[in-house]
């Protein structure tokens, strides 16, 4: 019996000793309740992540205060749109993207009083909008600049996508600039006002995912994995739609019916169709976002676009 024992222990060791121990990566990554950051909470809630040897964080930061996080190292990726890595970078933060997330087909627009029936109805208007770096204010800046106007033309009252809509169903300010989930908040009142443009009339937020070099040279396998992961939870919600569409909801506080809604305002990108943004309307439309950057004064000359971005992980 002592023997067998004995034998059984030994056992045990030469397997222990043997079998190798692997530690998942640790990765912050800061988000916001964006439908289109979803399949990230996708990746972490079904285990994807894990899968394939992550241990992700996903941290809400407002989108003003996310190269912070990144800067002071309590994140080292971020989900955001193309134009505000081009900010982040003027301003020191250094980050390269590593792959698009989705685009935006009407799931982000401004929202104004029934009086107000055009762009340039808004001159002279109070508009809330996030602060000046983010996607919102941009995304404001982008319509005037189409329509002959400027963010100067405006009032420009700064508040968060969601309190910016709630603010404006409240009866506060002219107009506001919001996207999905809040946005589908005034497409349900229409009494209270209506949108004036989206992104289907201007095709401008693009949402990618990048990280700070230092975590890409240090942790390449990972950053893959990251990239791998998205597009696997991209897998996951066409094999089982219903229910990744509440895994999803939940998140932002929404049915999976609500946030199917949400969801059919936006597309997001696979492999594929990430291969295609990297190497054709990446440049071009990061060019002609950094000259409106540099107009809006907030940096002071154009970026070199491969600097921007790492495509070694969409392969």
């Amino acid at each position: 019996m002592l023997a067998k024992r004995i034998s059984a222990l030994a056992l045990a060791f030469a397997v222990t000793s043997v079998a190798p121990a692997f530690a998942a990566t640790k990765v912050a990554i800061g988000i916001s309740g964006w439908t289109g950051f979803a399949p990230l909470t996708l990746a972490k809630e079904t285990g994807i992540f894990e899968k394939h040897g992550l241990d992700v964080t996903l941290k809400k930061i407002p989108q003003a205060s996310r190269h912070l996080a990144i800067a002071s190292g309590d994140v080292q990726c971020a989900a955001t749109t193309v134009e505000t890595w081009i900010s982040w970078n003027a301003a020191g933060v250094a980050t390269k993207q590593i792959f698009q997330m989705d685009k935006s087909y009407g799931a982000d627009g401004i929202v104004a009083k029934p009086g107000i029936k055009t762009i340039a109805d808004l001159k002279g208007k109070s508009v809330a909008a996030s602060a000046p770096g983010t996607s919102p204010y941009f995304l404001l800046a982008w319509v005037l600049n189409k329509n002959g106007l400027s963010t100067k033309d405006v009032k420009v009252i700064n508040l968060e996508p969601g309190p910016a809509a709630q603010a404006f169903l409240a009866g506060q300010g002219d107009a506001a600039v919001s996207y999905e989930p809040y946005l589908s908040a005034v497409r349900d009142k229409p009494d209270a006002g209506h949108i004036i443009a989206t992104t289907l009339d201007y095709p401008m937020v693009l949402d990618t995912v990048g990280c700070t070099p230092k975590f890409l040279d240090g942790n390449p396998d990972a950053a893959k994995a990251l990239a791998d992961s998205y597009f696997e939870a991209l897998d996951y919600i066409k094999a089982h739609e219903q229910e990744a569409d509440k895994i999803m909801g939940a998140d932002v506080k929404q049915s999976a019916a609500e946030f199917a809604d949400s969801a059919k305002y936006l597309r997001w990108a696979d492999r594929d169709a990430n291969k295609t943004f990297f190497n054709s309307e990446f440049e071009s439309f990061t060019s002609t976002a950094a000259d409106l950057l540099m107009q809006m004064g907030l940096i002071k000359q154009k970026p070199d676009v491969a600097s921007l971005v790492d495509k070694r992980f969409i392969q």
